[in-house]
């Protein structure tokens, strides 16, 4: 199986005859036999229907067989995630590669316009594999235990694991408080257990 390994800025997928799916145009260099094909996001018709929905879009490439292909995209910082038969919800711009072994799909949450525009955690990456995603700075990782339940603003959010659920808490954003108000009144509010992965700069 491809593997891959984040170098800050930079993405190496080691293939062995194998293939990964990237963001594309990501790919900055290669060494080996590589070939590229586009692809789509993943999910067959009724995915990409659901992705028209819910304003989604992602554009894939397949890079199959024997080499390192180095990804990059607009300088942004990458995070190489595991999962193990699990799912991760991202929105689909913070995608960068997926190995073999895990499924996109569209999961509508009925927050798009609500901030910048952005849609919030409408991609969901199902399966065993490894996820590379960007983030606009250094990726920060918050765990979310019960009882515990983790509040953050939603330009700054970027994916999420495990058994979570997600609701929007309305009225005076902290924003509001110190005199940057600028329209958001709403964060989201995450309960059960799992990691919520927030970047340090805002879209």
């Amino acid at each position: 199986m491809a593997v891959l390994i984040a170098d800050k800025r930079v993405l190496h997928a080691d293939l062995d005859g194998d293939s990964v799916r990237a963001a594309n145009g990501s790919m900055v260099a290669y060494t080996g036999k590589v070939e590229f094909k586009y692809a789509s996001g993943g999910g067959g018709f009724r995915a990409a229907m659901k992705r028209g929905v819910a304003g989604e879009s992602i554009s894939l490439m397949t890079c199959t067989g024997a080499g390192r292909v180095y990804l990059a995209q607009d300088a942004m910082d990458v995070t190489v995630v595991q999962l193990s038969n699990d799912r991760m919800t991202v929105e689909s711009e913070h995608i960068l590669a997926i190995t073999d072994g895990l499924q996109l799909d569209v999961q509508f949450s009925g927050l798009r316009g609500m901030t910048t525009g952005k849609g919030v955690a409408t991609t969901t990456v199902t399966g065993t594999g490894q996820c590379a995603i960007m983030s606009d700075g250094p990726l920060i990782a918050l765990a979310v235990t019960p009882g515990q339940p983790l509040v953050v603003d939603p330009d700054v959010y970027v994916a999420g694991t495990g058994q979570t659920q997600m609701s929007i808490i309305s009225g005076v954003s902290w924003r509001s408080v110190i005199g940057e108000d600028t329209g958001e009144h709403f964060s989201l509010r995450f309960e059960g257990q799992g990691t919520i992965y927030i970047q340090p700069a805002e879209r």
